[in-house]
């Protein structure tokens, strides 16, 4: 089973100093396993972090620190079942947080100010591109290189799998496709791990991504 996801930039240019943000040195101690640069911004994904009032504009972005706090929306028409719920917890606890992140479930989310909760997942087909079954979008940019909260819409019907909701997640920590990495690499690379386009049900994290989470958090 593969399922897709869509990411596209907005067109706003980032300067090159922004670029060169990217490239940071290695936690002492630690193996670099890397391939390939895909944290943006790259060489090949170098457009600003800006604001979207929704998924039109669907671009990368770095979150706002390694401190990364989640919610599920649990009511209305975007609510996420048990066993989605479940789904995400699972890939947040288990994949991301043995990286340098530190995540944290929001029970009580906040949507406004300061201190916004960063990644709000939805069961949602709005602006989903056709073809694809999930997207991620900057709500809230909090300067051209970091969102401080995004959104997570994967569709309905069992697309909230492992490898997908990784995916989107990668997104939201500032992770892209092979194709906007740097060196490029084919979007159905190995060693995308999760971030492979299109992903298997039971993608995870590999080390290429996992080094560059930890590099920039």
């Amino acid at each position: 089973m593969s399922n897709h996801s869509a990411k596209r930039l907005s067109v706003k240019v980032i300067g090159l100093s922004a670029v060169a943000f990217a490239i940071v040195a290695v936690t002492s101690g630690a193996a670099w396993a890397a391939v390939t640069d895909n944290m943006y911004p790259t060489a090949n994904a170098n457009l600003a972090c800006v604001s979207e009032s929704g998924p039109d504009g669907n671009l990368s972005c770095q979150t706002d620190n390694r401190t990364l706090t989640y919610y599920m929306d649990s009511s209305g028409t975007n609510e996420l079942e048990t066993e989605d719920r479940n789904v995400v917890n699972s890939v947040m606890n288990n994949i991301f947080e043995p990286t340098d992140l530190s995540v944290t479930l929001d029970t009580t989310p906040e949507f406004s100010g300061s201190a916004e909760t960063d990644i709000v997942y939805e069961e949602s087909g709005i602006g989903v591109p056709s073809g694809s079954d999930g997207v991620t979008f900057c709500n809230n940019a909090a300067d051209s290189l970091r969102c401080d909260q995004q959104y997570i819409r994967i569709l309905g019907g069992g697309n909230y799998v492992q490898g997908l909701t990784c995916h989107e997640t990668g997104h939201a920590v500032g992770l892209t496709h092979g194709q906007q990495a740097s060196p490029q690499l084919r979007n159905t690379d190995e060693r995308l791990g999760c971030m492979e386009t299109p992903v298997d049900y039971d993608e995870r994290l590999q080390d290429n991504n996992i080094d560059h989470i930890n590099a920039t958090y």
